[in-house]
């Protein structure tokens, strides 16, 4: 199959059976910004990729993630399976052909496992990029959302000018590494020289360097540099994109001109952590342990959402009984959702053992059991341990004298967490001690069997009560003066995504969901996500830049539907007053709910599904924020951008 259409026209093949998204959409700024190029990427359906041209490999990763090609007419092609999936290591891929190989369209480039592909990587979305896409036309990109592999034409472009020979485009593409030399030494010098830098490493597309001190970086250096697509920092690490088939070479360069000695992306990781303060660190190991267990409670809080339409008086009137009562042939199924939905949080302890036994180096099977016996039947319920200790009636076990509750900690986060970090370190230990014949029968059972002890003699009390005091506090504050509670709240929660500090709030959120059934500050976060949106689609509609126009258009839709970074990095962080004006409307809108008493019974959808996750009582005042939160920022950017974007 030729890739050569009629006036030397250049198409390229999907690469992969799936949805196609456009490149905007991809939550990695490598890609969404373009920093290597313009593309499109693909939700694969399969785990299976073709090559889109016929050509030469230009190089496979070696843990087998990525995959370069050259066409006939020196287009360069970056097939990029998954996001963050160098991490893997090569598990769960499978490379079918080698740098220098020649391949035709549709001849299988990588196989992979997709399921554990979306289970262990940040996305399985897989960009295609045209590295080299200034030497040709402007992209003309598929508008089918599903396309199969070899079978739907995913690109087209053409030469600009006069075309090259092959011989020139290998030329190109196999340059040496001796020619690096000065933009290495040039890279070098822009990130504070040699001696700032603790460890350096490099992926398919970047090179990332773990600095001693990031604020050396001459940023402007490196934006002068052509071969310099972008630079970011993330996770304690400094990131400059050069693009595949070349980020090796001058790798290897810098490595020969300066000396520096060849890193491991696990020793840049480790040396990128130290860079991290001890705030930074602690918010990325809650990070680390939430984000996994996000879409099990976000599915909860929806389902609870359709279930208090079923079962909550007020839904269809301010004194209409409960539709269940009305139609009591609805009640079996207003139950049996009840049970789906709140599953997820009676067993919370065992989704946050599993992700924080996992991230702190131990068995995640061990971290569920934990969790589990936190939660075990023959436990008084957490939540009934406020009536029972008014009354007297808390069951204790005897222990030598040693009076201790029989208490669950159901709904509860500080237990459960601390008490995994003691399980892996107790694992860690004795997994280095015991000899392999006999860990099986002594490492498991001892960590948790002193786990156990430790987490009801201990740590289950110490945490249960800084829990208590943590949802008091912010109990008091809100009550006392929520007018400042949600200005703030609102005010600070977009600049907290920025940070990634926002995920420490889904365990507040869940602190107070376990301890009073509800949230105050999560439907703070539905609202600013809302104002995000309204924000890029004032833009969306005050521009006349097709490209920008489509990406706010698309970035829109996903914030409204609870994902904001594409409108946040994507647009409204690069105008900032769009940023701006979001949070404007969400201090306002979270002044407003907060004074009004608006709480949410679970955490769902963050953005206009919202609704079905807030008390019955209070949609009216939370539908009037979300009126606040789509008003206030579109007309704030809106005027602004039609003097700004002229």
């Amino acid at each position: 199959m030729s890739n050569e259409g009629i006036n030397n026209e250049i198409l390229l093949y999907a690469p992969l059976t799936g949805i196609t998204k456009g490149i905007e959409e991809v939550p990695d700024p490598t890609f969404s910004q373009k920093m290597m190029g313009d593309g499109i990427a693909i939700e694969p359906t399969e785990g299976k990729v073709v090559s889109p041209i016929d050509g030469e490999v230009l190089q496979v990763f070696p843990t087998k993630h990525a995959v370069g090609l050259v066409g006939k007419s020196g287009i360069e092609v970056l097939i990029h399976i998954g996001l963050e999936t160098v991490d893997l290591k090569g598990e769960g891929f499978e490379s079918h052909v080698k740098q220098g190989d020649k391949v035709k369209a549709g001849d299988p480039l990588i196989t992979f496992d997709l399921d554990y592909i979306k289970e262990k990587a940040k996305s399985h979305i897989t960009p295609i990029i045209i590295t080299n896409g200034d030497q040709f036309e402007t992209l003309q990109k598929t508008k089918e959302k599903d396309v199969i592999a070899l079978d739907s034409v995913l690109l087209g472009t053409a030469v600009k000018g006069d075309s090259k020979s092959d011989e020139s485009g290998k030329m190109k593409t196999k340059t040496s590494v001796m020619q690096y030399s000065q933009e290495a030494l040039d890279i070098v010098s822009a990130v504070g020289g040699v001696e700032n830098i603790s460890a350096a490493t490099h992926c398919v597309t970047r090179l990332r360097f773990a600095l001693l001190d990031e604020e050396k970086v001459d940023e402007q250096a490196l934006e002068k540099m052509s071969l310099v697509k972008g630079s970011f920092s993330a996770n304690g690490q400094f990131q400059i994109v050069i693009g595949q088939g070349t980020v090796d070479k001058v790798y290897q360069a810098m490595v020969t001109e300066t000396g520096i000695q060849e890193a491991s992306k696990e020793d840049v990781k480790a040396a990128g952590g130290k860079n991290q303060n001890p705030i930074q660190r602690g918010i990325k190991v809650l990070a680390d342990i939430f984000i996994p267990i996000l879409p099990a409670i976000v599915t909860a809080g929806l389902l609870m959402g359709i279930n208090n339409i079923l079962a909550n008086p007020g839904i269809f009137g301010r004194d209409a009984p409960p539709l269940i009562e009305t139609y009591p042939q609805w009640a079996g199924i207003a139950d049996m959702i009840n049970i789906i939905a709140n599953t997820a949080f009676v067993f919370l302890p065992a989704l946050i053992g599993w992700s924080a036994v996992k991230r702190f180096g131990g068995h995640e099977l061990l971290g569920v059991v934990l969790g589990l016996i936190l939660v075990h039947p023959d436990l008084m319920n957490a939540w009934g341990y406020g009536s029972a200790l008014t009354e007297g009636e808390i069951p204790t076990w005897n222990l030598f004298g040693l009076d201790v509750q029989k208490v669950g900690y159901q709904g509860q986060v500080l237990p459960v967490l601390f008490a995994s970090w003691v399980l892996a370190k107790i694992e860690i230990f004795l997994r280095k001690r015991v000899v392999d014949s006999l860990q099986l029968l002594v490492v498991a059972p001892v960590a948790l069997l002193v786990t156990g002890f430790l987490a009801f003699i201990i740590i289950g009390p110490i945490t249960f009560t800084i829990g208590n005091w943590i949802t008091e506090g912010l109990v008091t504050i809100f009550d006392t003066v929520p007018i400042i509670g949600g200005l703030v709240y609102g005010a600070i929660y977009a600049p907290l995504v920025i940070t990634g500090m926002h995920h420490t709030f889904l365990a507040v959120d869940l602190q107070l969901l376990g301890s009073t059934g509800t949230t105050f500050l999560w439907p703070i976060l539905a609202l600013s996500n809302i104002a995000q949106g309204a924000a890029v689609f004032a833009i969306m509609l005050a521009t006349r830049d097709e490209n920008l126009k489509g990406l706010a258009g698309t970035s829109g839709i996903s914030a409204w539907l609870g994902i904001t970074e594409p409108a946040m990095f994507g647009v409204n962080l690069r105008y900032r007053y769009p940023f701006i004006a979001a949070i404007i409307g969400t201090s306002i809108a979270g002044a407003f709910i907060t004074l009004q008493g608006v709480k949410a019974n679970s955490i769902g959808v963050g953005g206009i599904p919202a609704p079905l996750s807030i008390v019955a009582s209070n949609w009216i005042p939370f539908l009037i924020g979300m009126a606040i939160v789509i008003v206030v920022p579109f007309i704030i950017t809106y005027l602004i951008a039609k003097e700004k974007l002229k």
